[in-house]
């Protein structure tokens, strides 16, 4: 099931027909679960299941009873408009998989970073990653069950974020949280590149129409 074209943001036909989207964060932080929420065609997927070889490696603090793992990415499809498809590319969490961030990232032109209400740390790399490659971005908060609610500040303040990233708080098994967290970011890729061609006053006229 597509976004219906009310979904869109303002202006999104400014934007190239196709986009790639990033979907990153920390090792069970939610990442497949987002893919597979959203996508509009069944997602691929390079789950594992986990062996001795992450013992030691991987750290399973938070979430130890984790028994799969993505090893490559996982794909999915989402139509926002007529005019206008997302392809969605779920990143590795692990150190281990670190490597492939930076084929992954060719192309991309802005990112969703999941960050686990659990341990915020672990979507430290991603926001780092990011923030050097100057590829928008977006937090979403994926709360868990049985965990602290976070503000939209206390998580700004806790991850260090610039001023103009925004922050979502959702969940990864929600479909319309999940078009949520896409929509916003692609309201802030659009004051983005707003910003680039003329300036903060155009890049104000864009966030007023999100």
């Amino acid at each position: 099931m597509a976004f219906a074209d009310s979904d869109a943001p303002t202006g999104a036909s400014t934007l190239p027909t196709t986009l790639k989207i990033l979907v990153a964060g920390g090792f069970g932080a939610g990442k497949t679960t987002m893919v597979g929420s959203v996508s509009e065609i069944t997602p691929l997927s390079t789950e594992e299941v986990m062996t001795e070889a992450s013992l030691g490696v991987d750290d399973l603090s938070g979430v130890e009873n984790k028994t799969t793992t993505t090893v490559a990415l996982d794909f999915g499809r989402i139509t926002i408009s007529s005019e206008l498809v997302l392809y969605l590319f779920g990143t590795p969490g692990q150190e281990r998989f670190w490597f492939m961030w930076n084929e992954l990232a060719a192309g991309a032109l802005g990112a969703v970073v999941i960050a686990d209400t659990r341990r915020l740390e672990t979507c430290f790399p991603s926001v780092d990653f990011f923030e050097r490659r100057g590829i928008p971005f977006v937090v979403a908060v994926n709360h868990f069950e049985d965990t602290p609610d976070h503000t939209d500040a206390e998580i700004r303040e806790a991850v260090d974020l610039p001023a103009d990233v925004p922050v979502v708080l959702g969940d990864a098994r929600d479909r319309e949280s999940c078009k949520e967290m896409l929509t916003t970011l692609l309201r802030h890729i659009m004051r983005r590149r707003a910003l680039a061609r003329t300036g903060p006053g155009a890049a104000q006229r864009a966030t007023s129409m999100g």
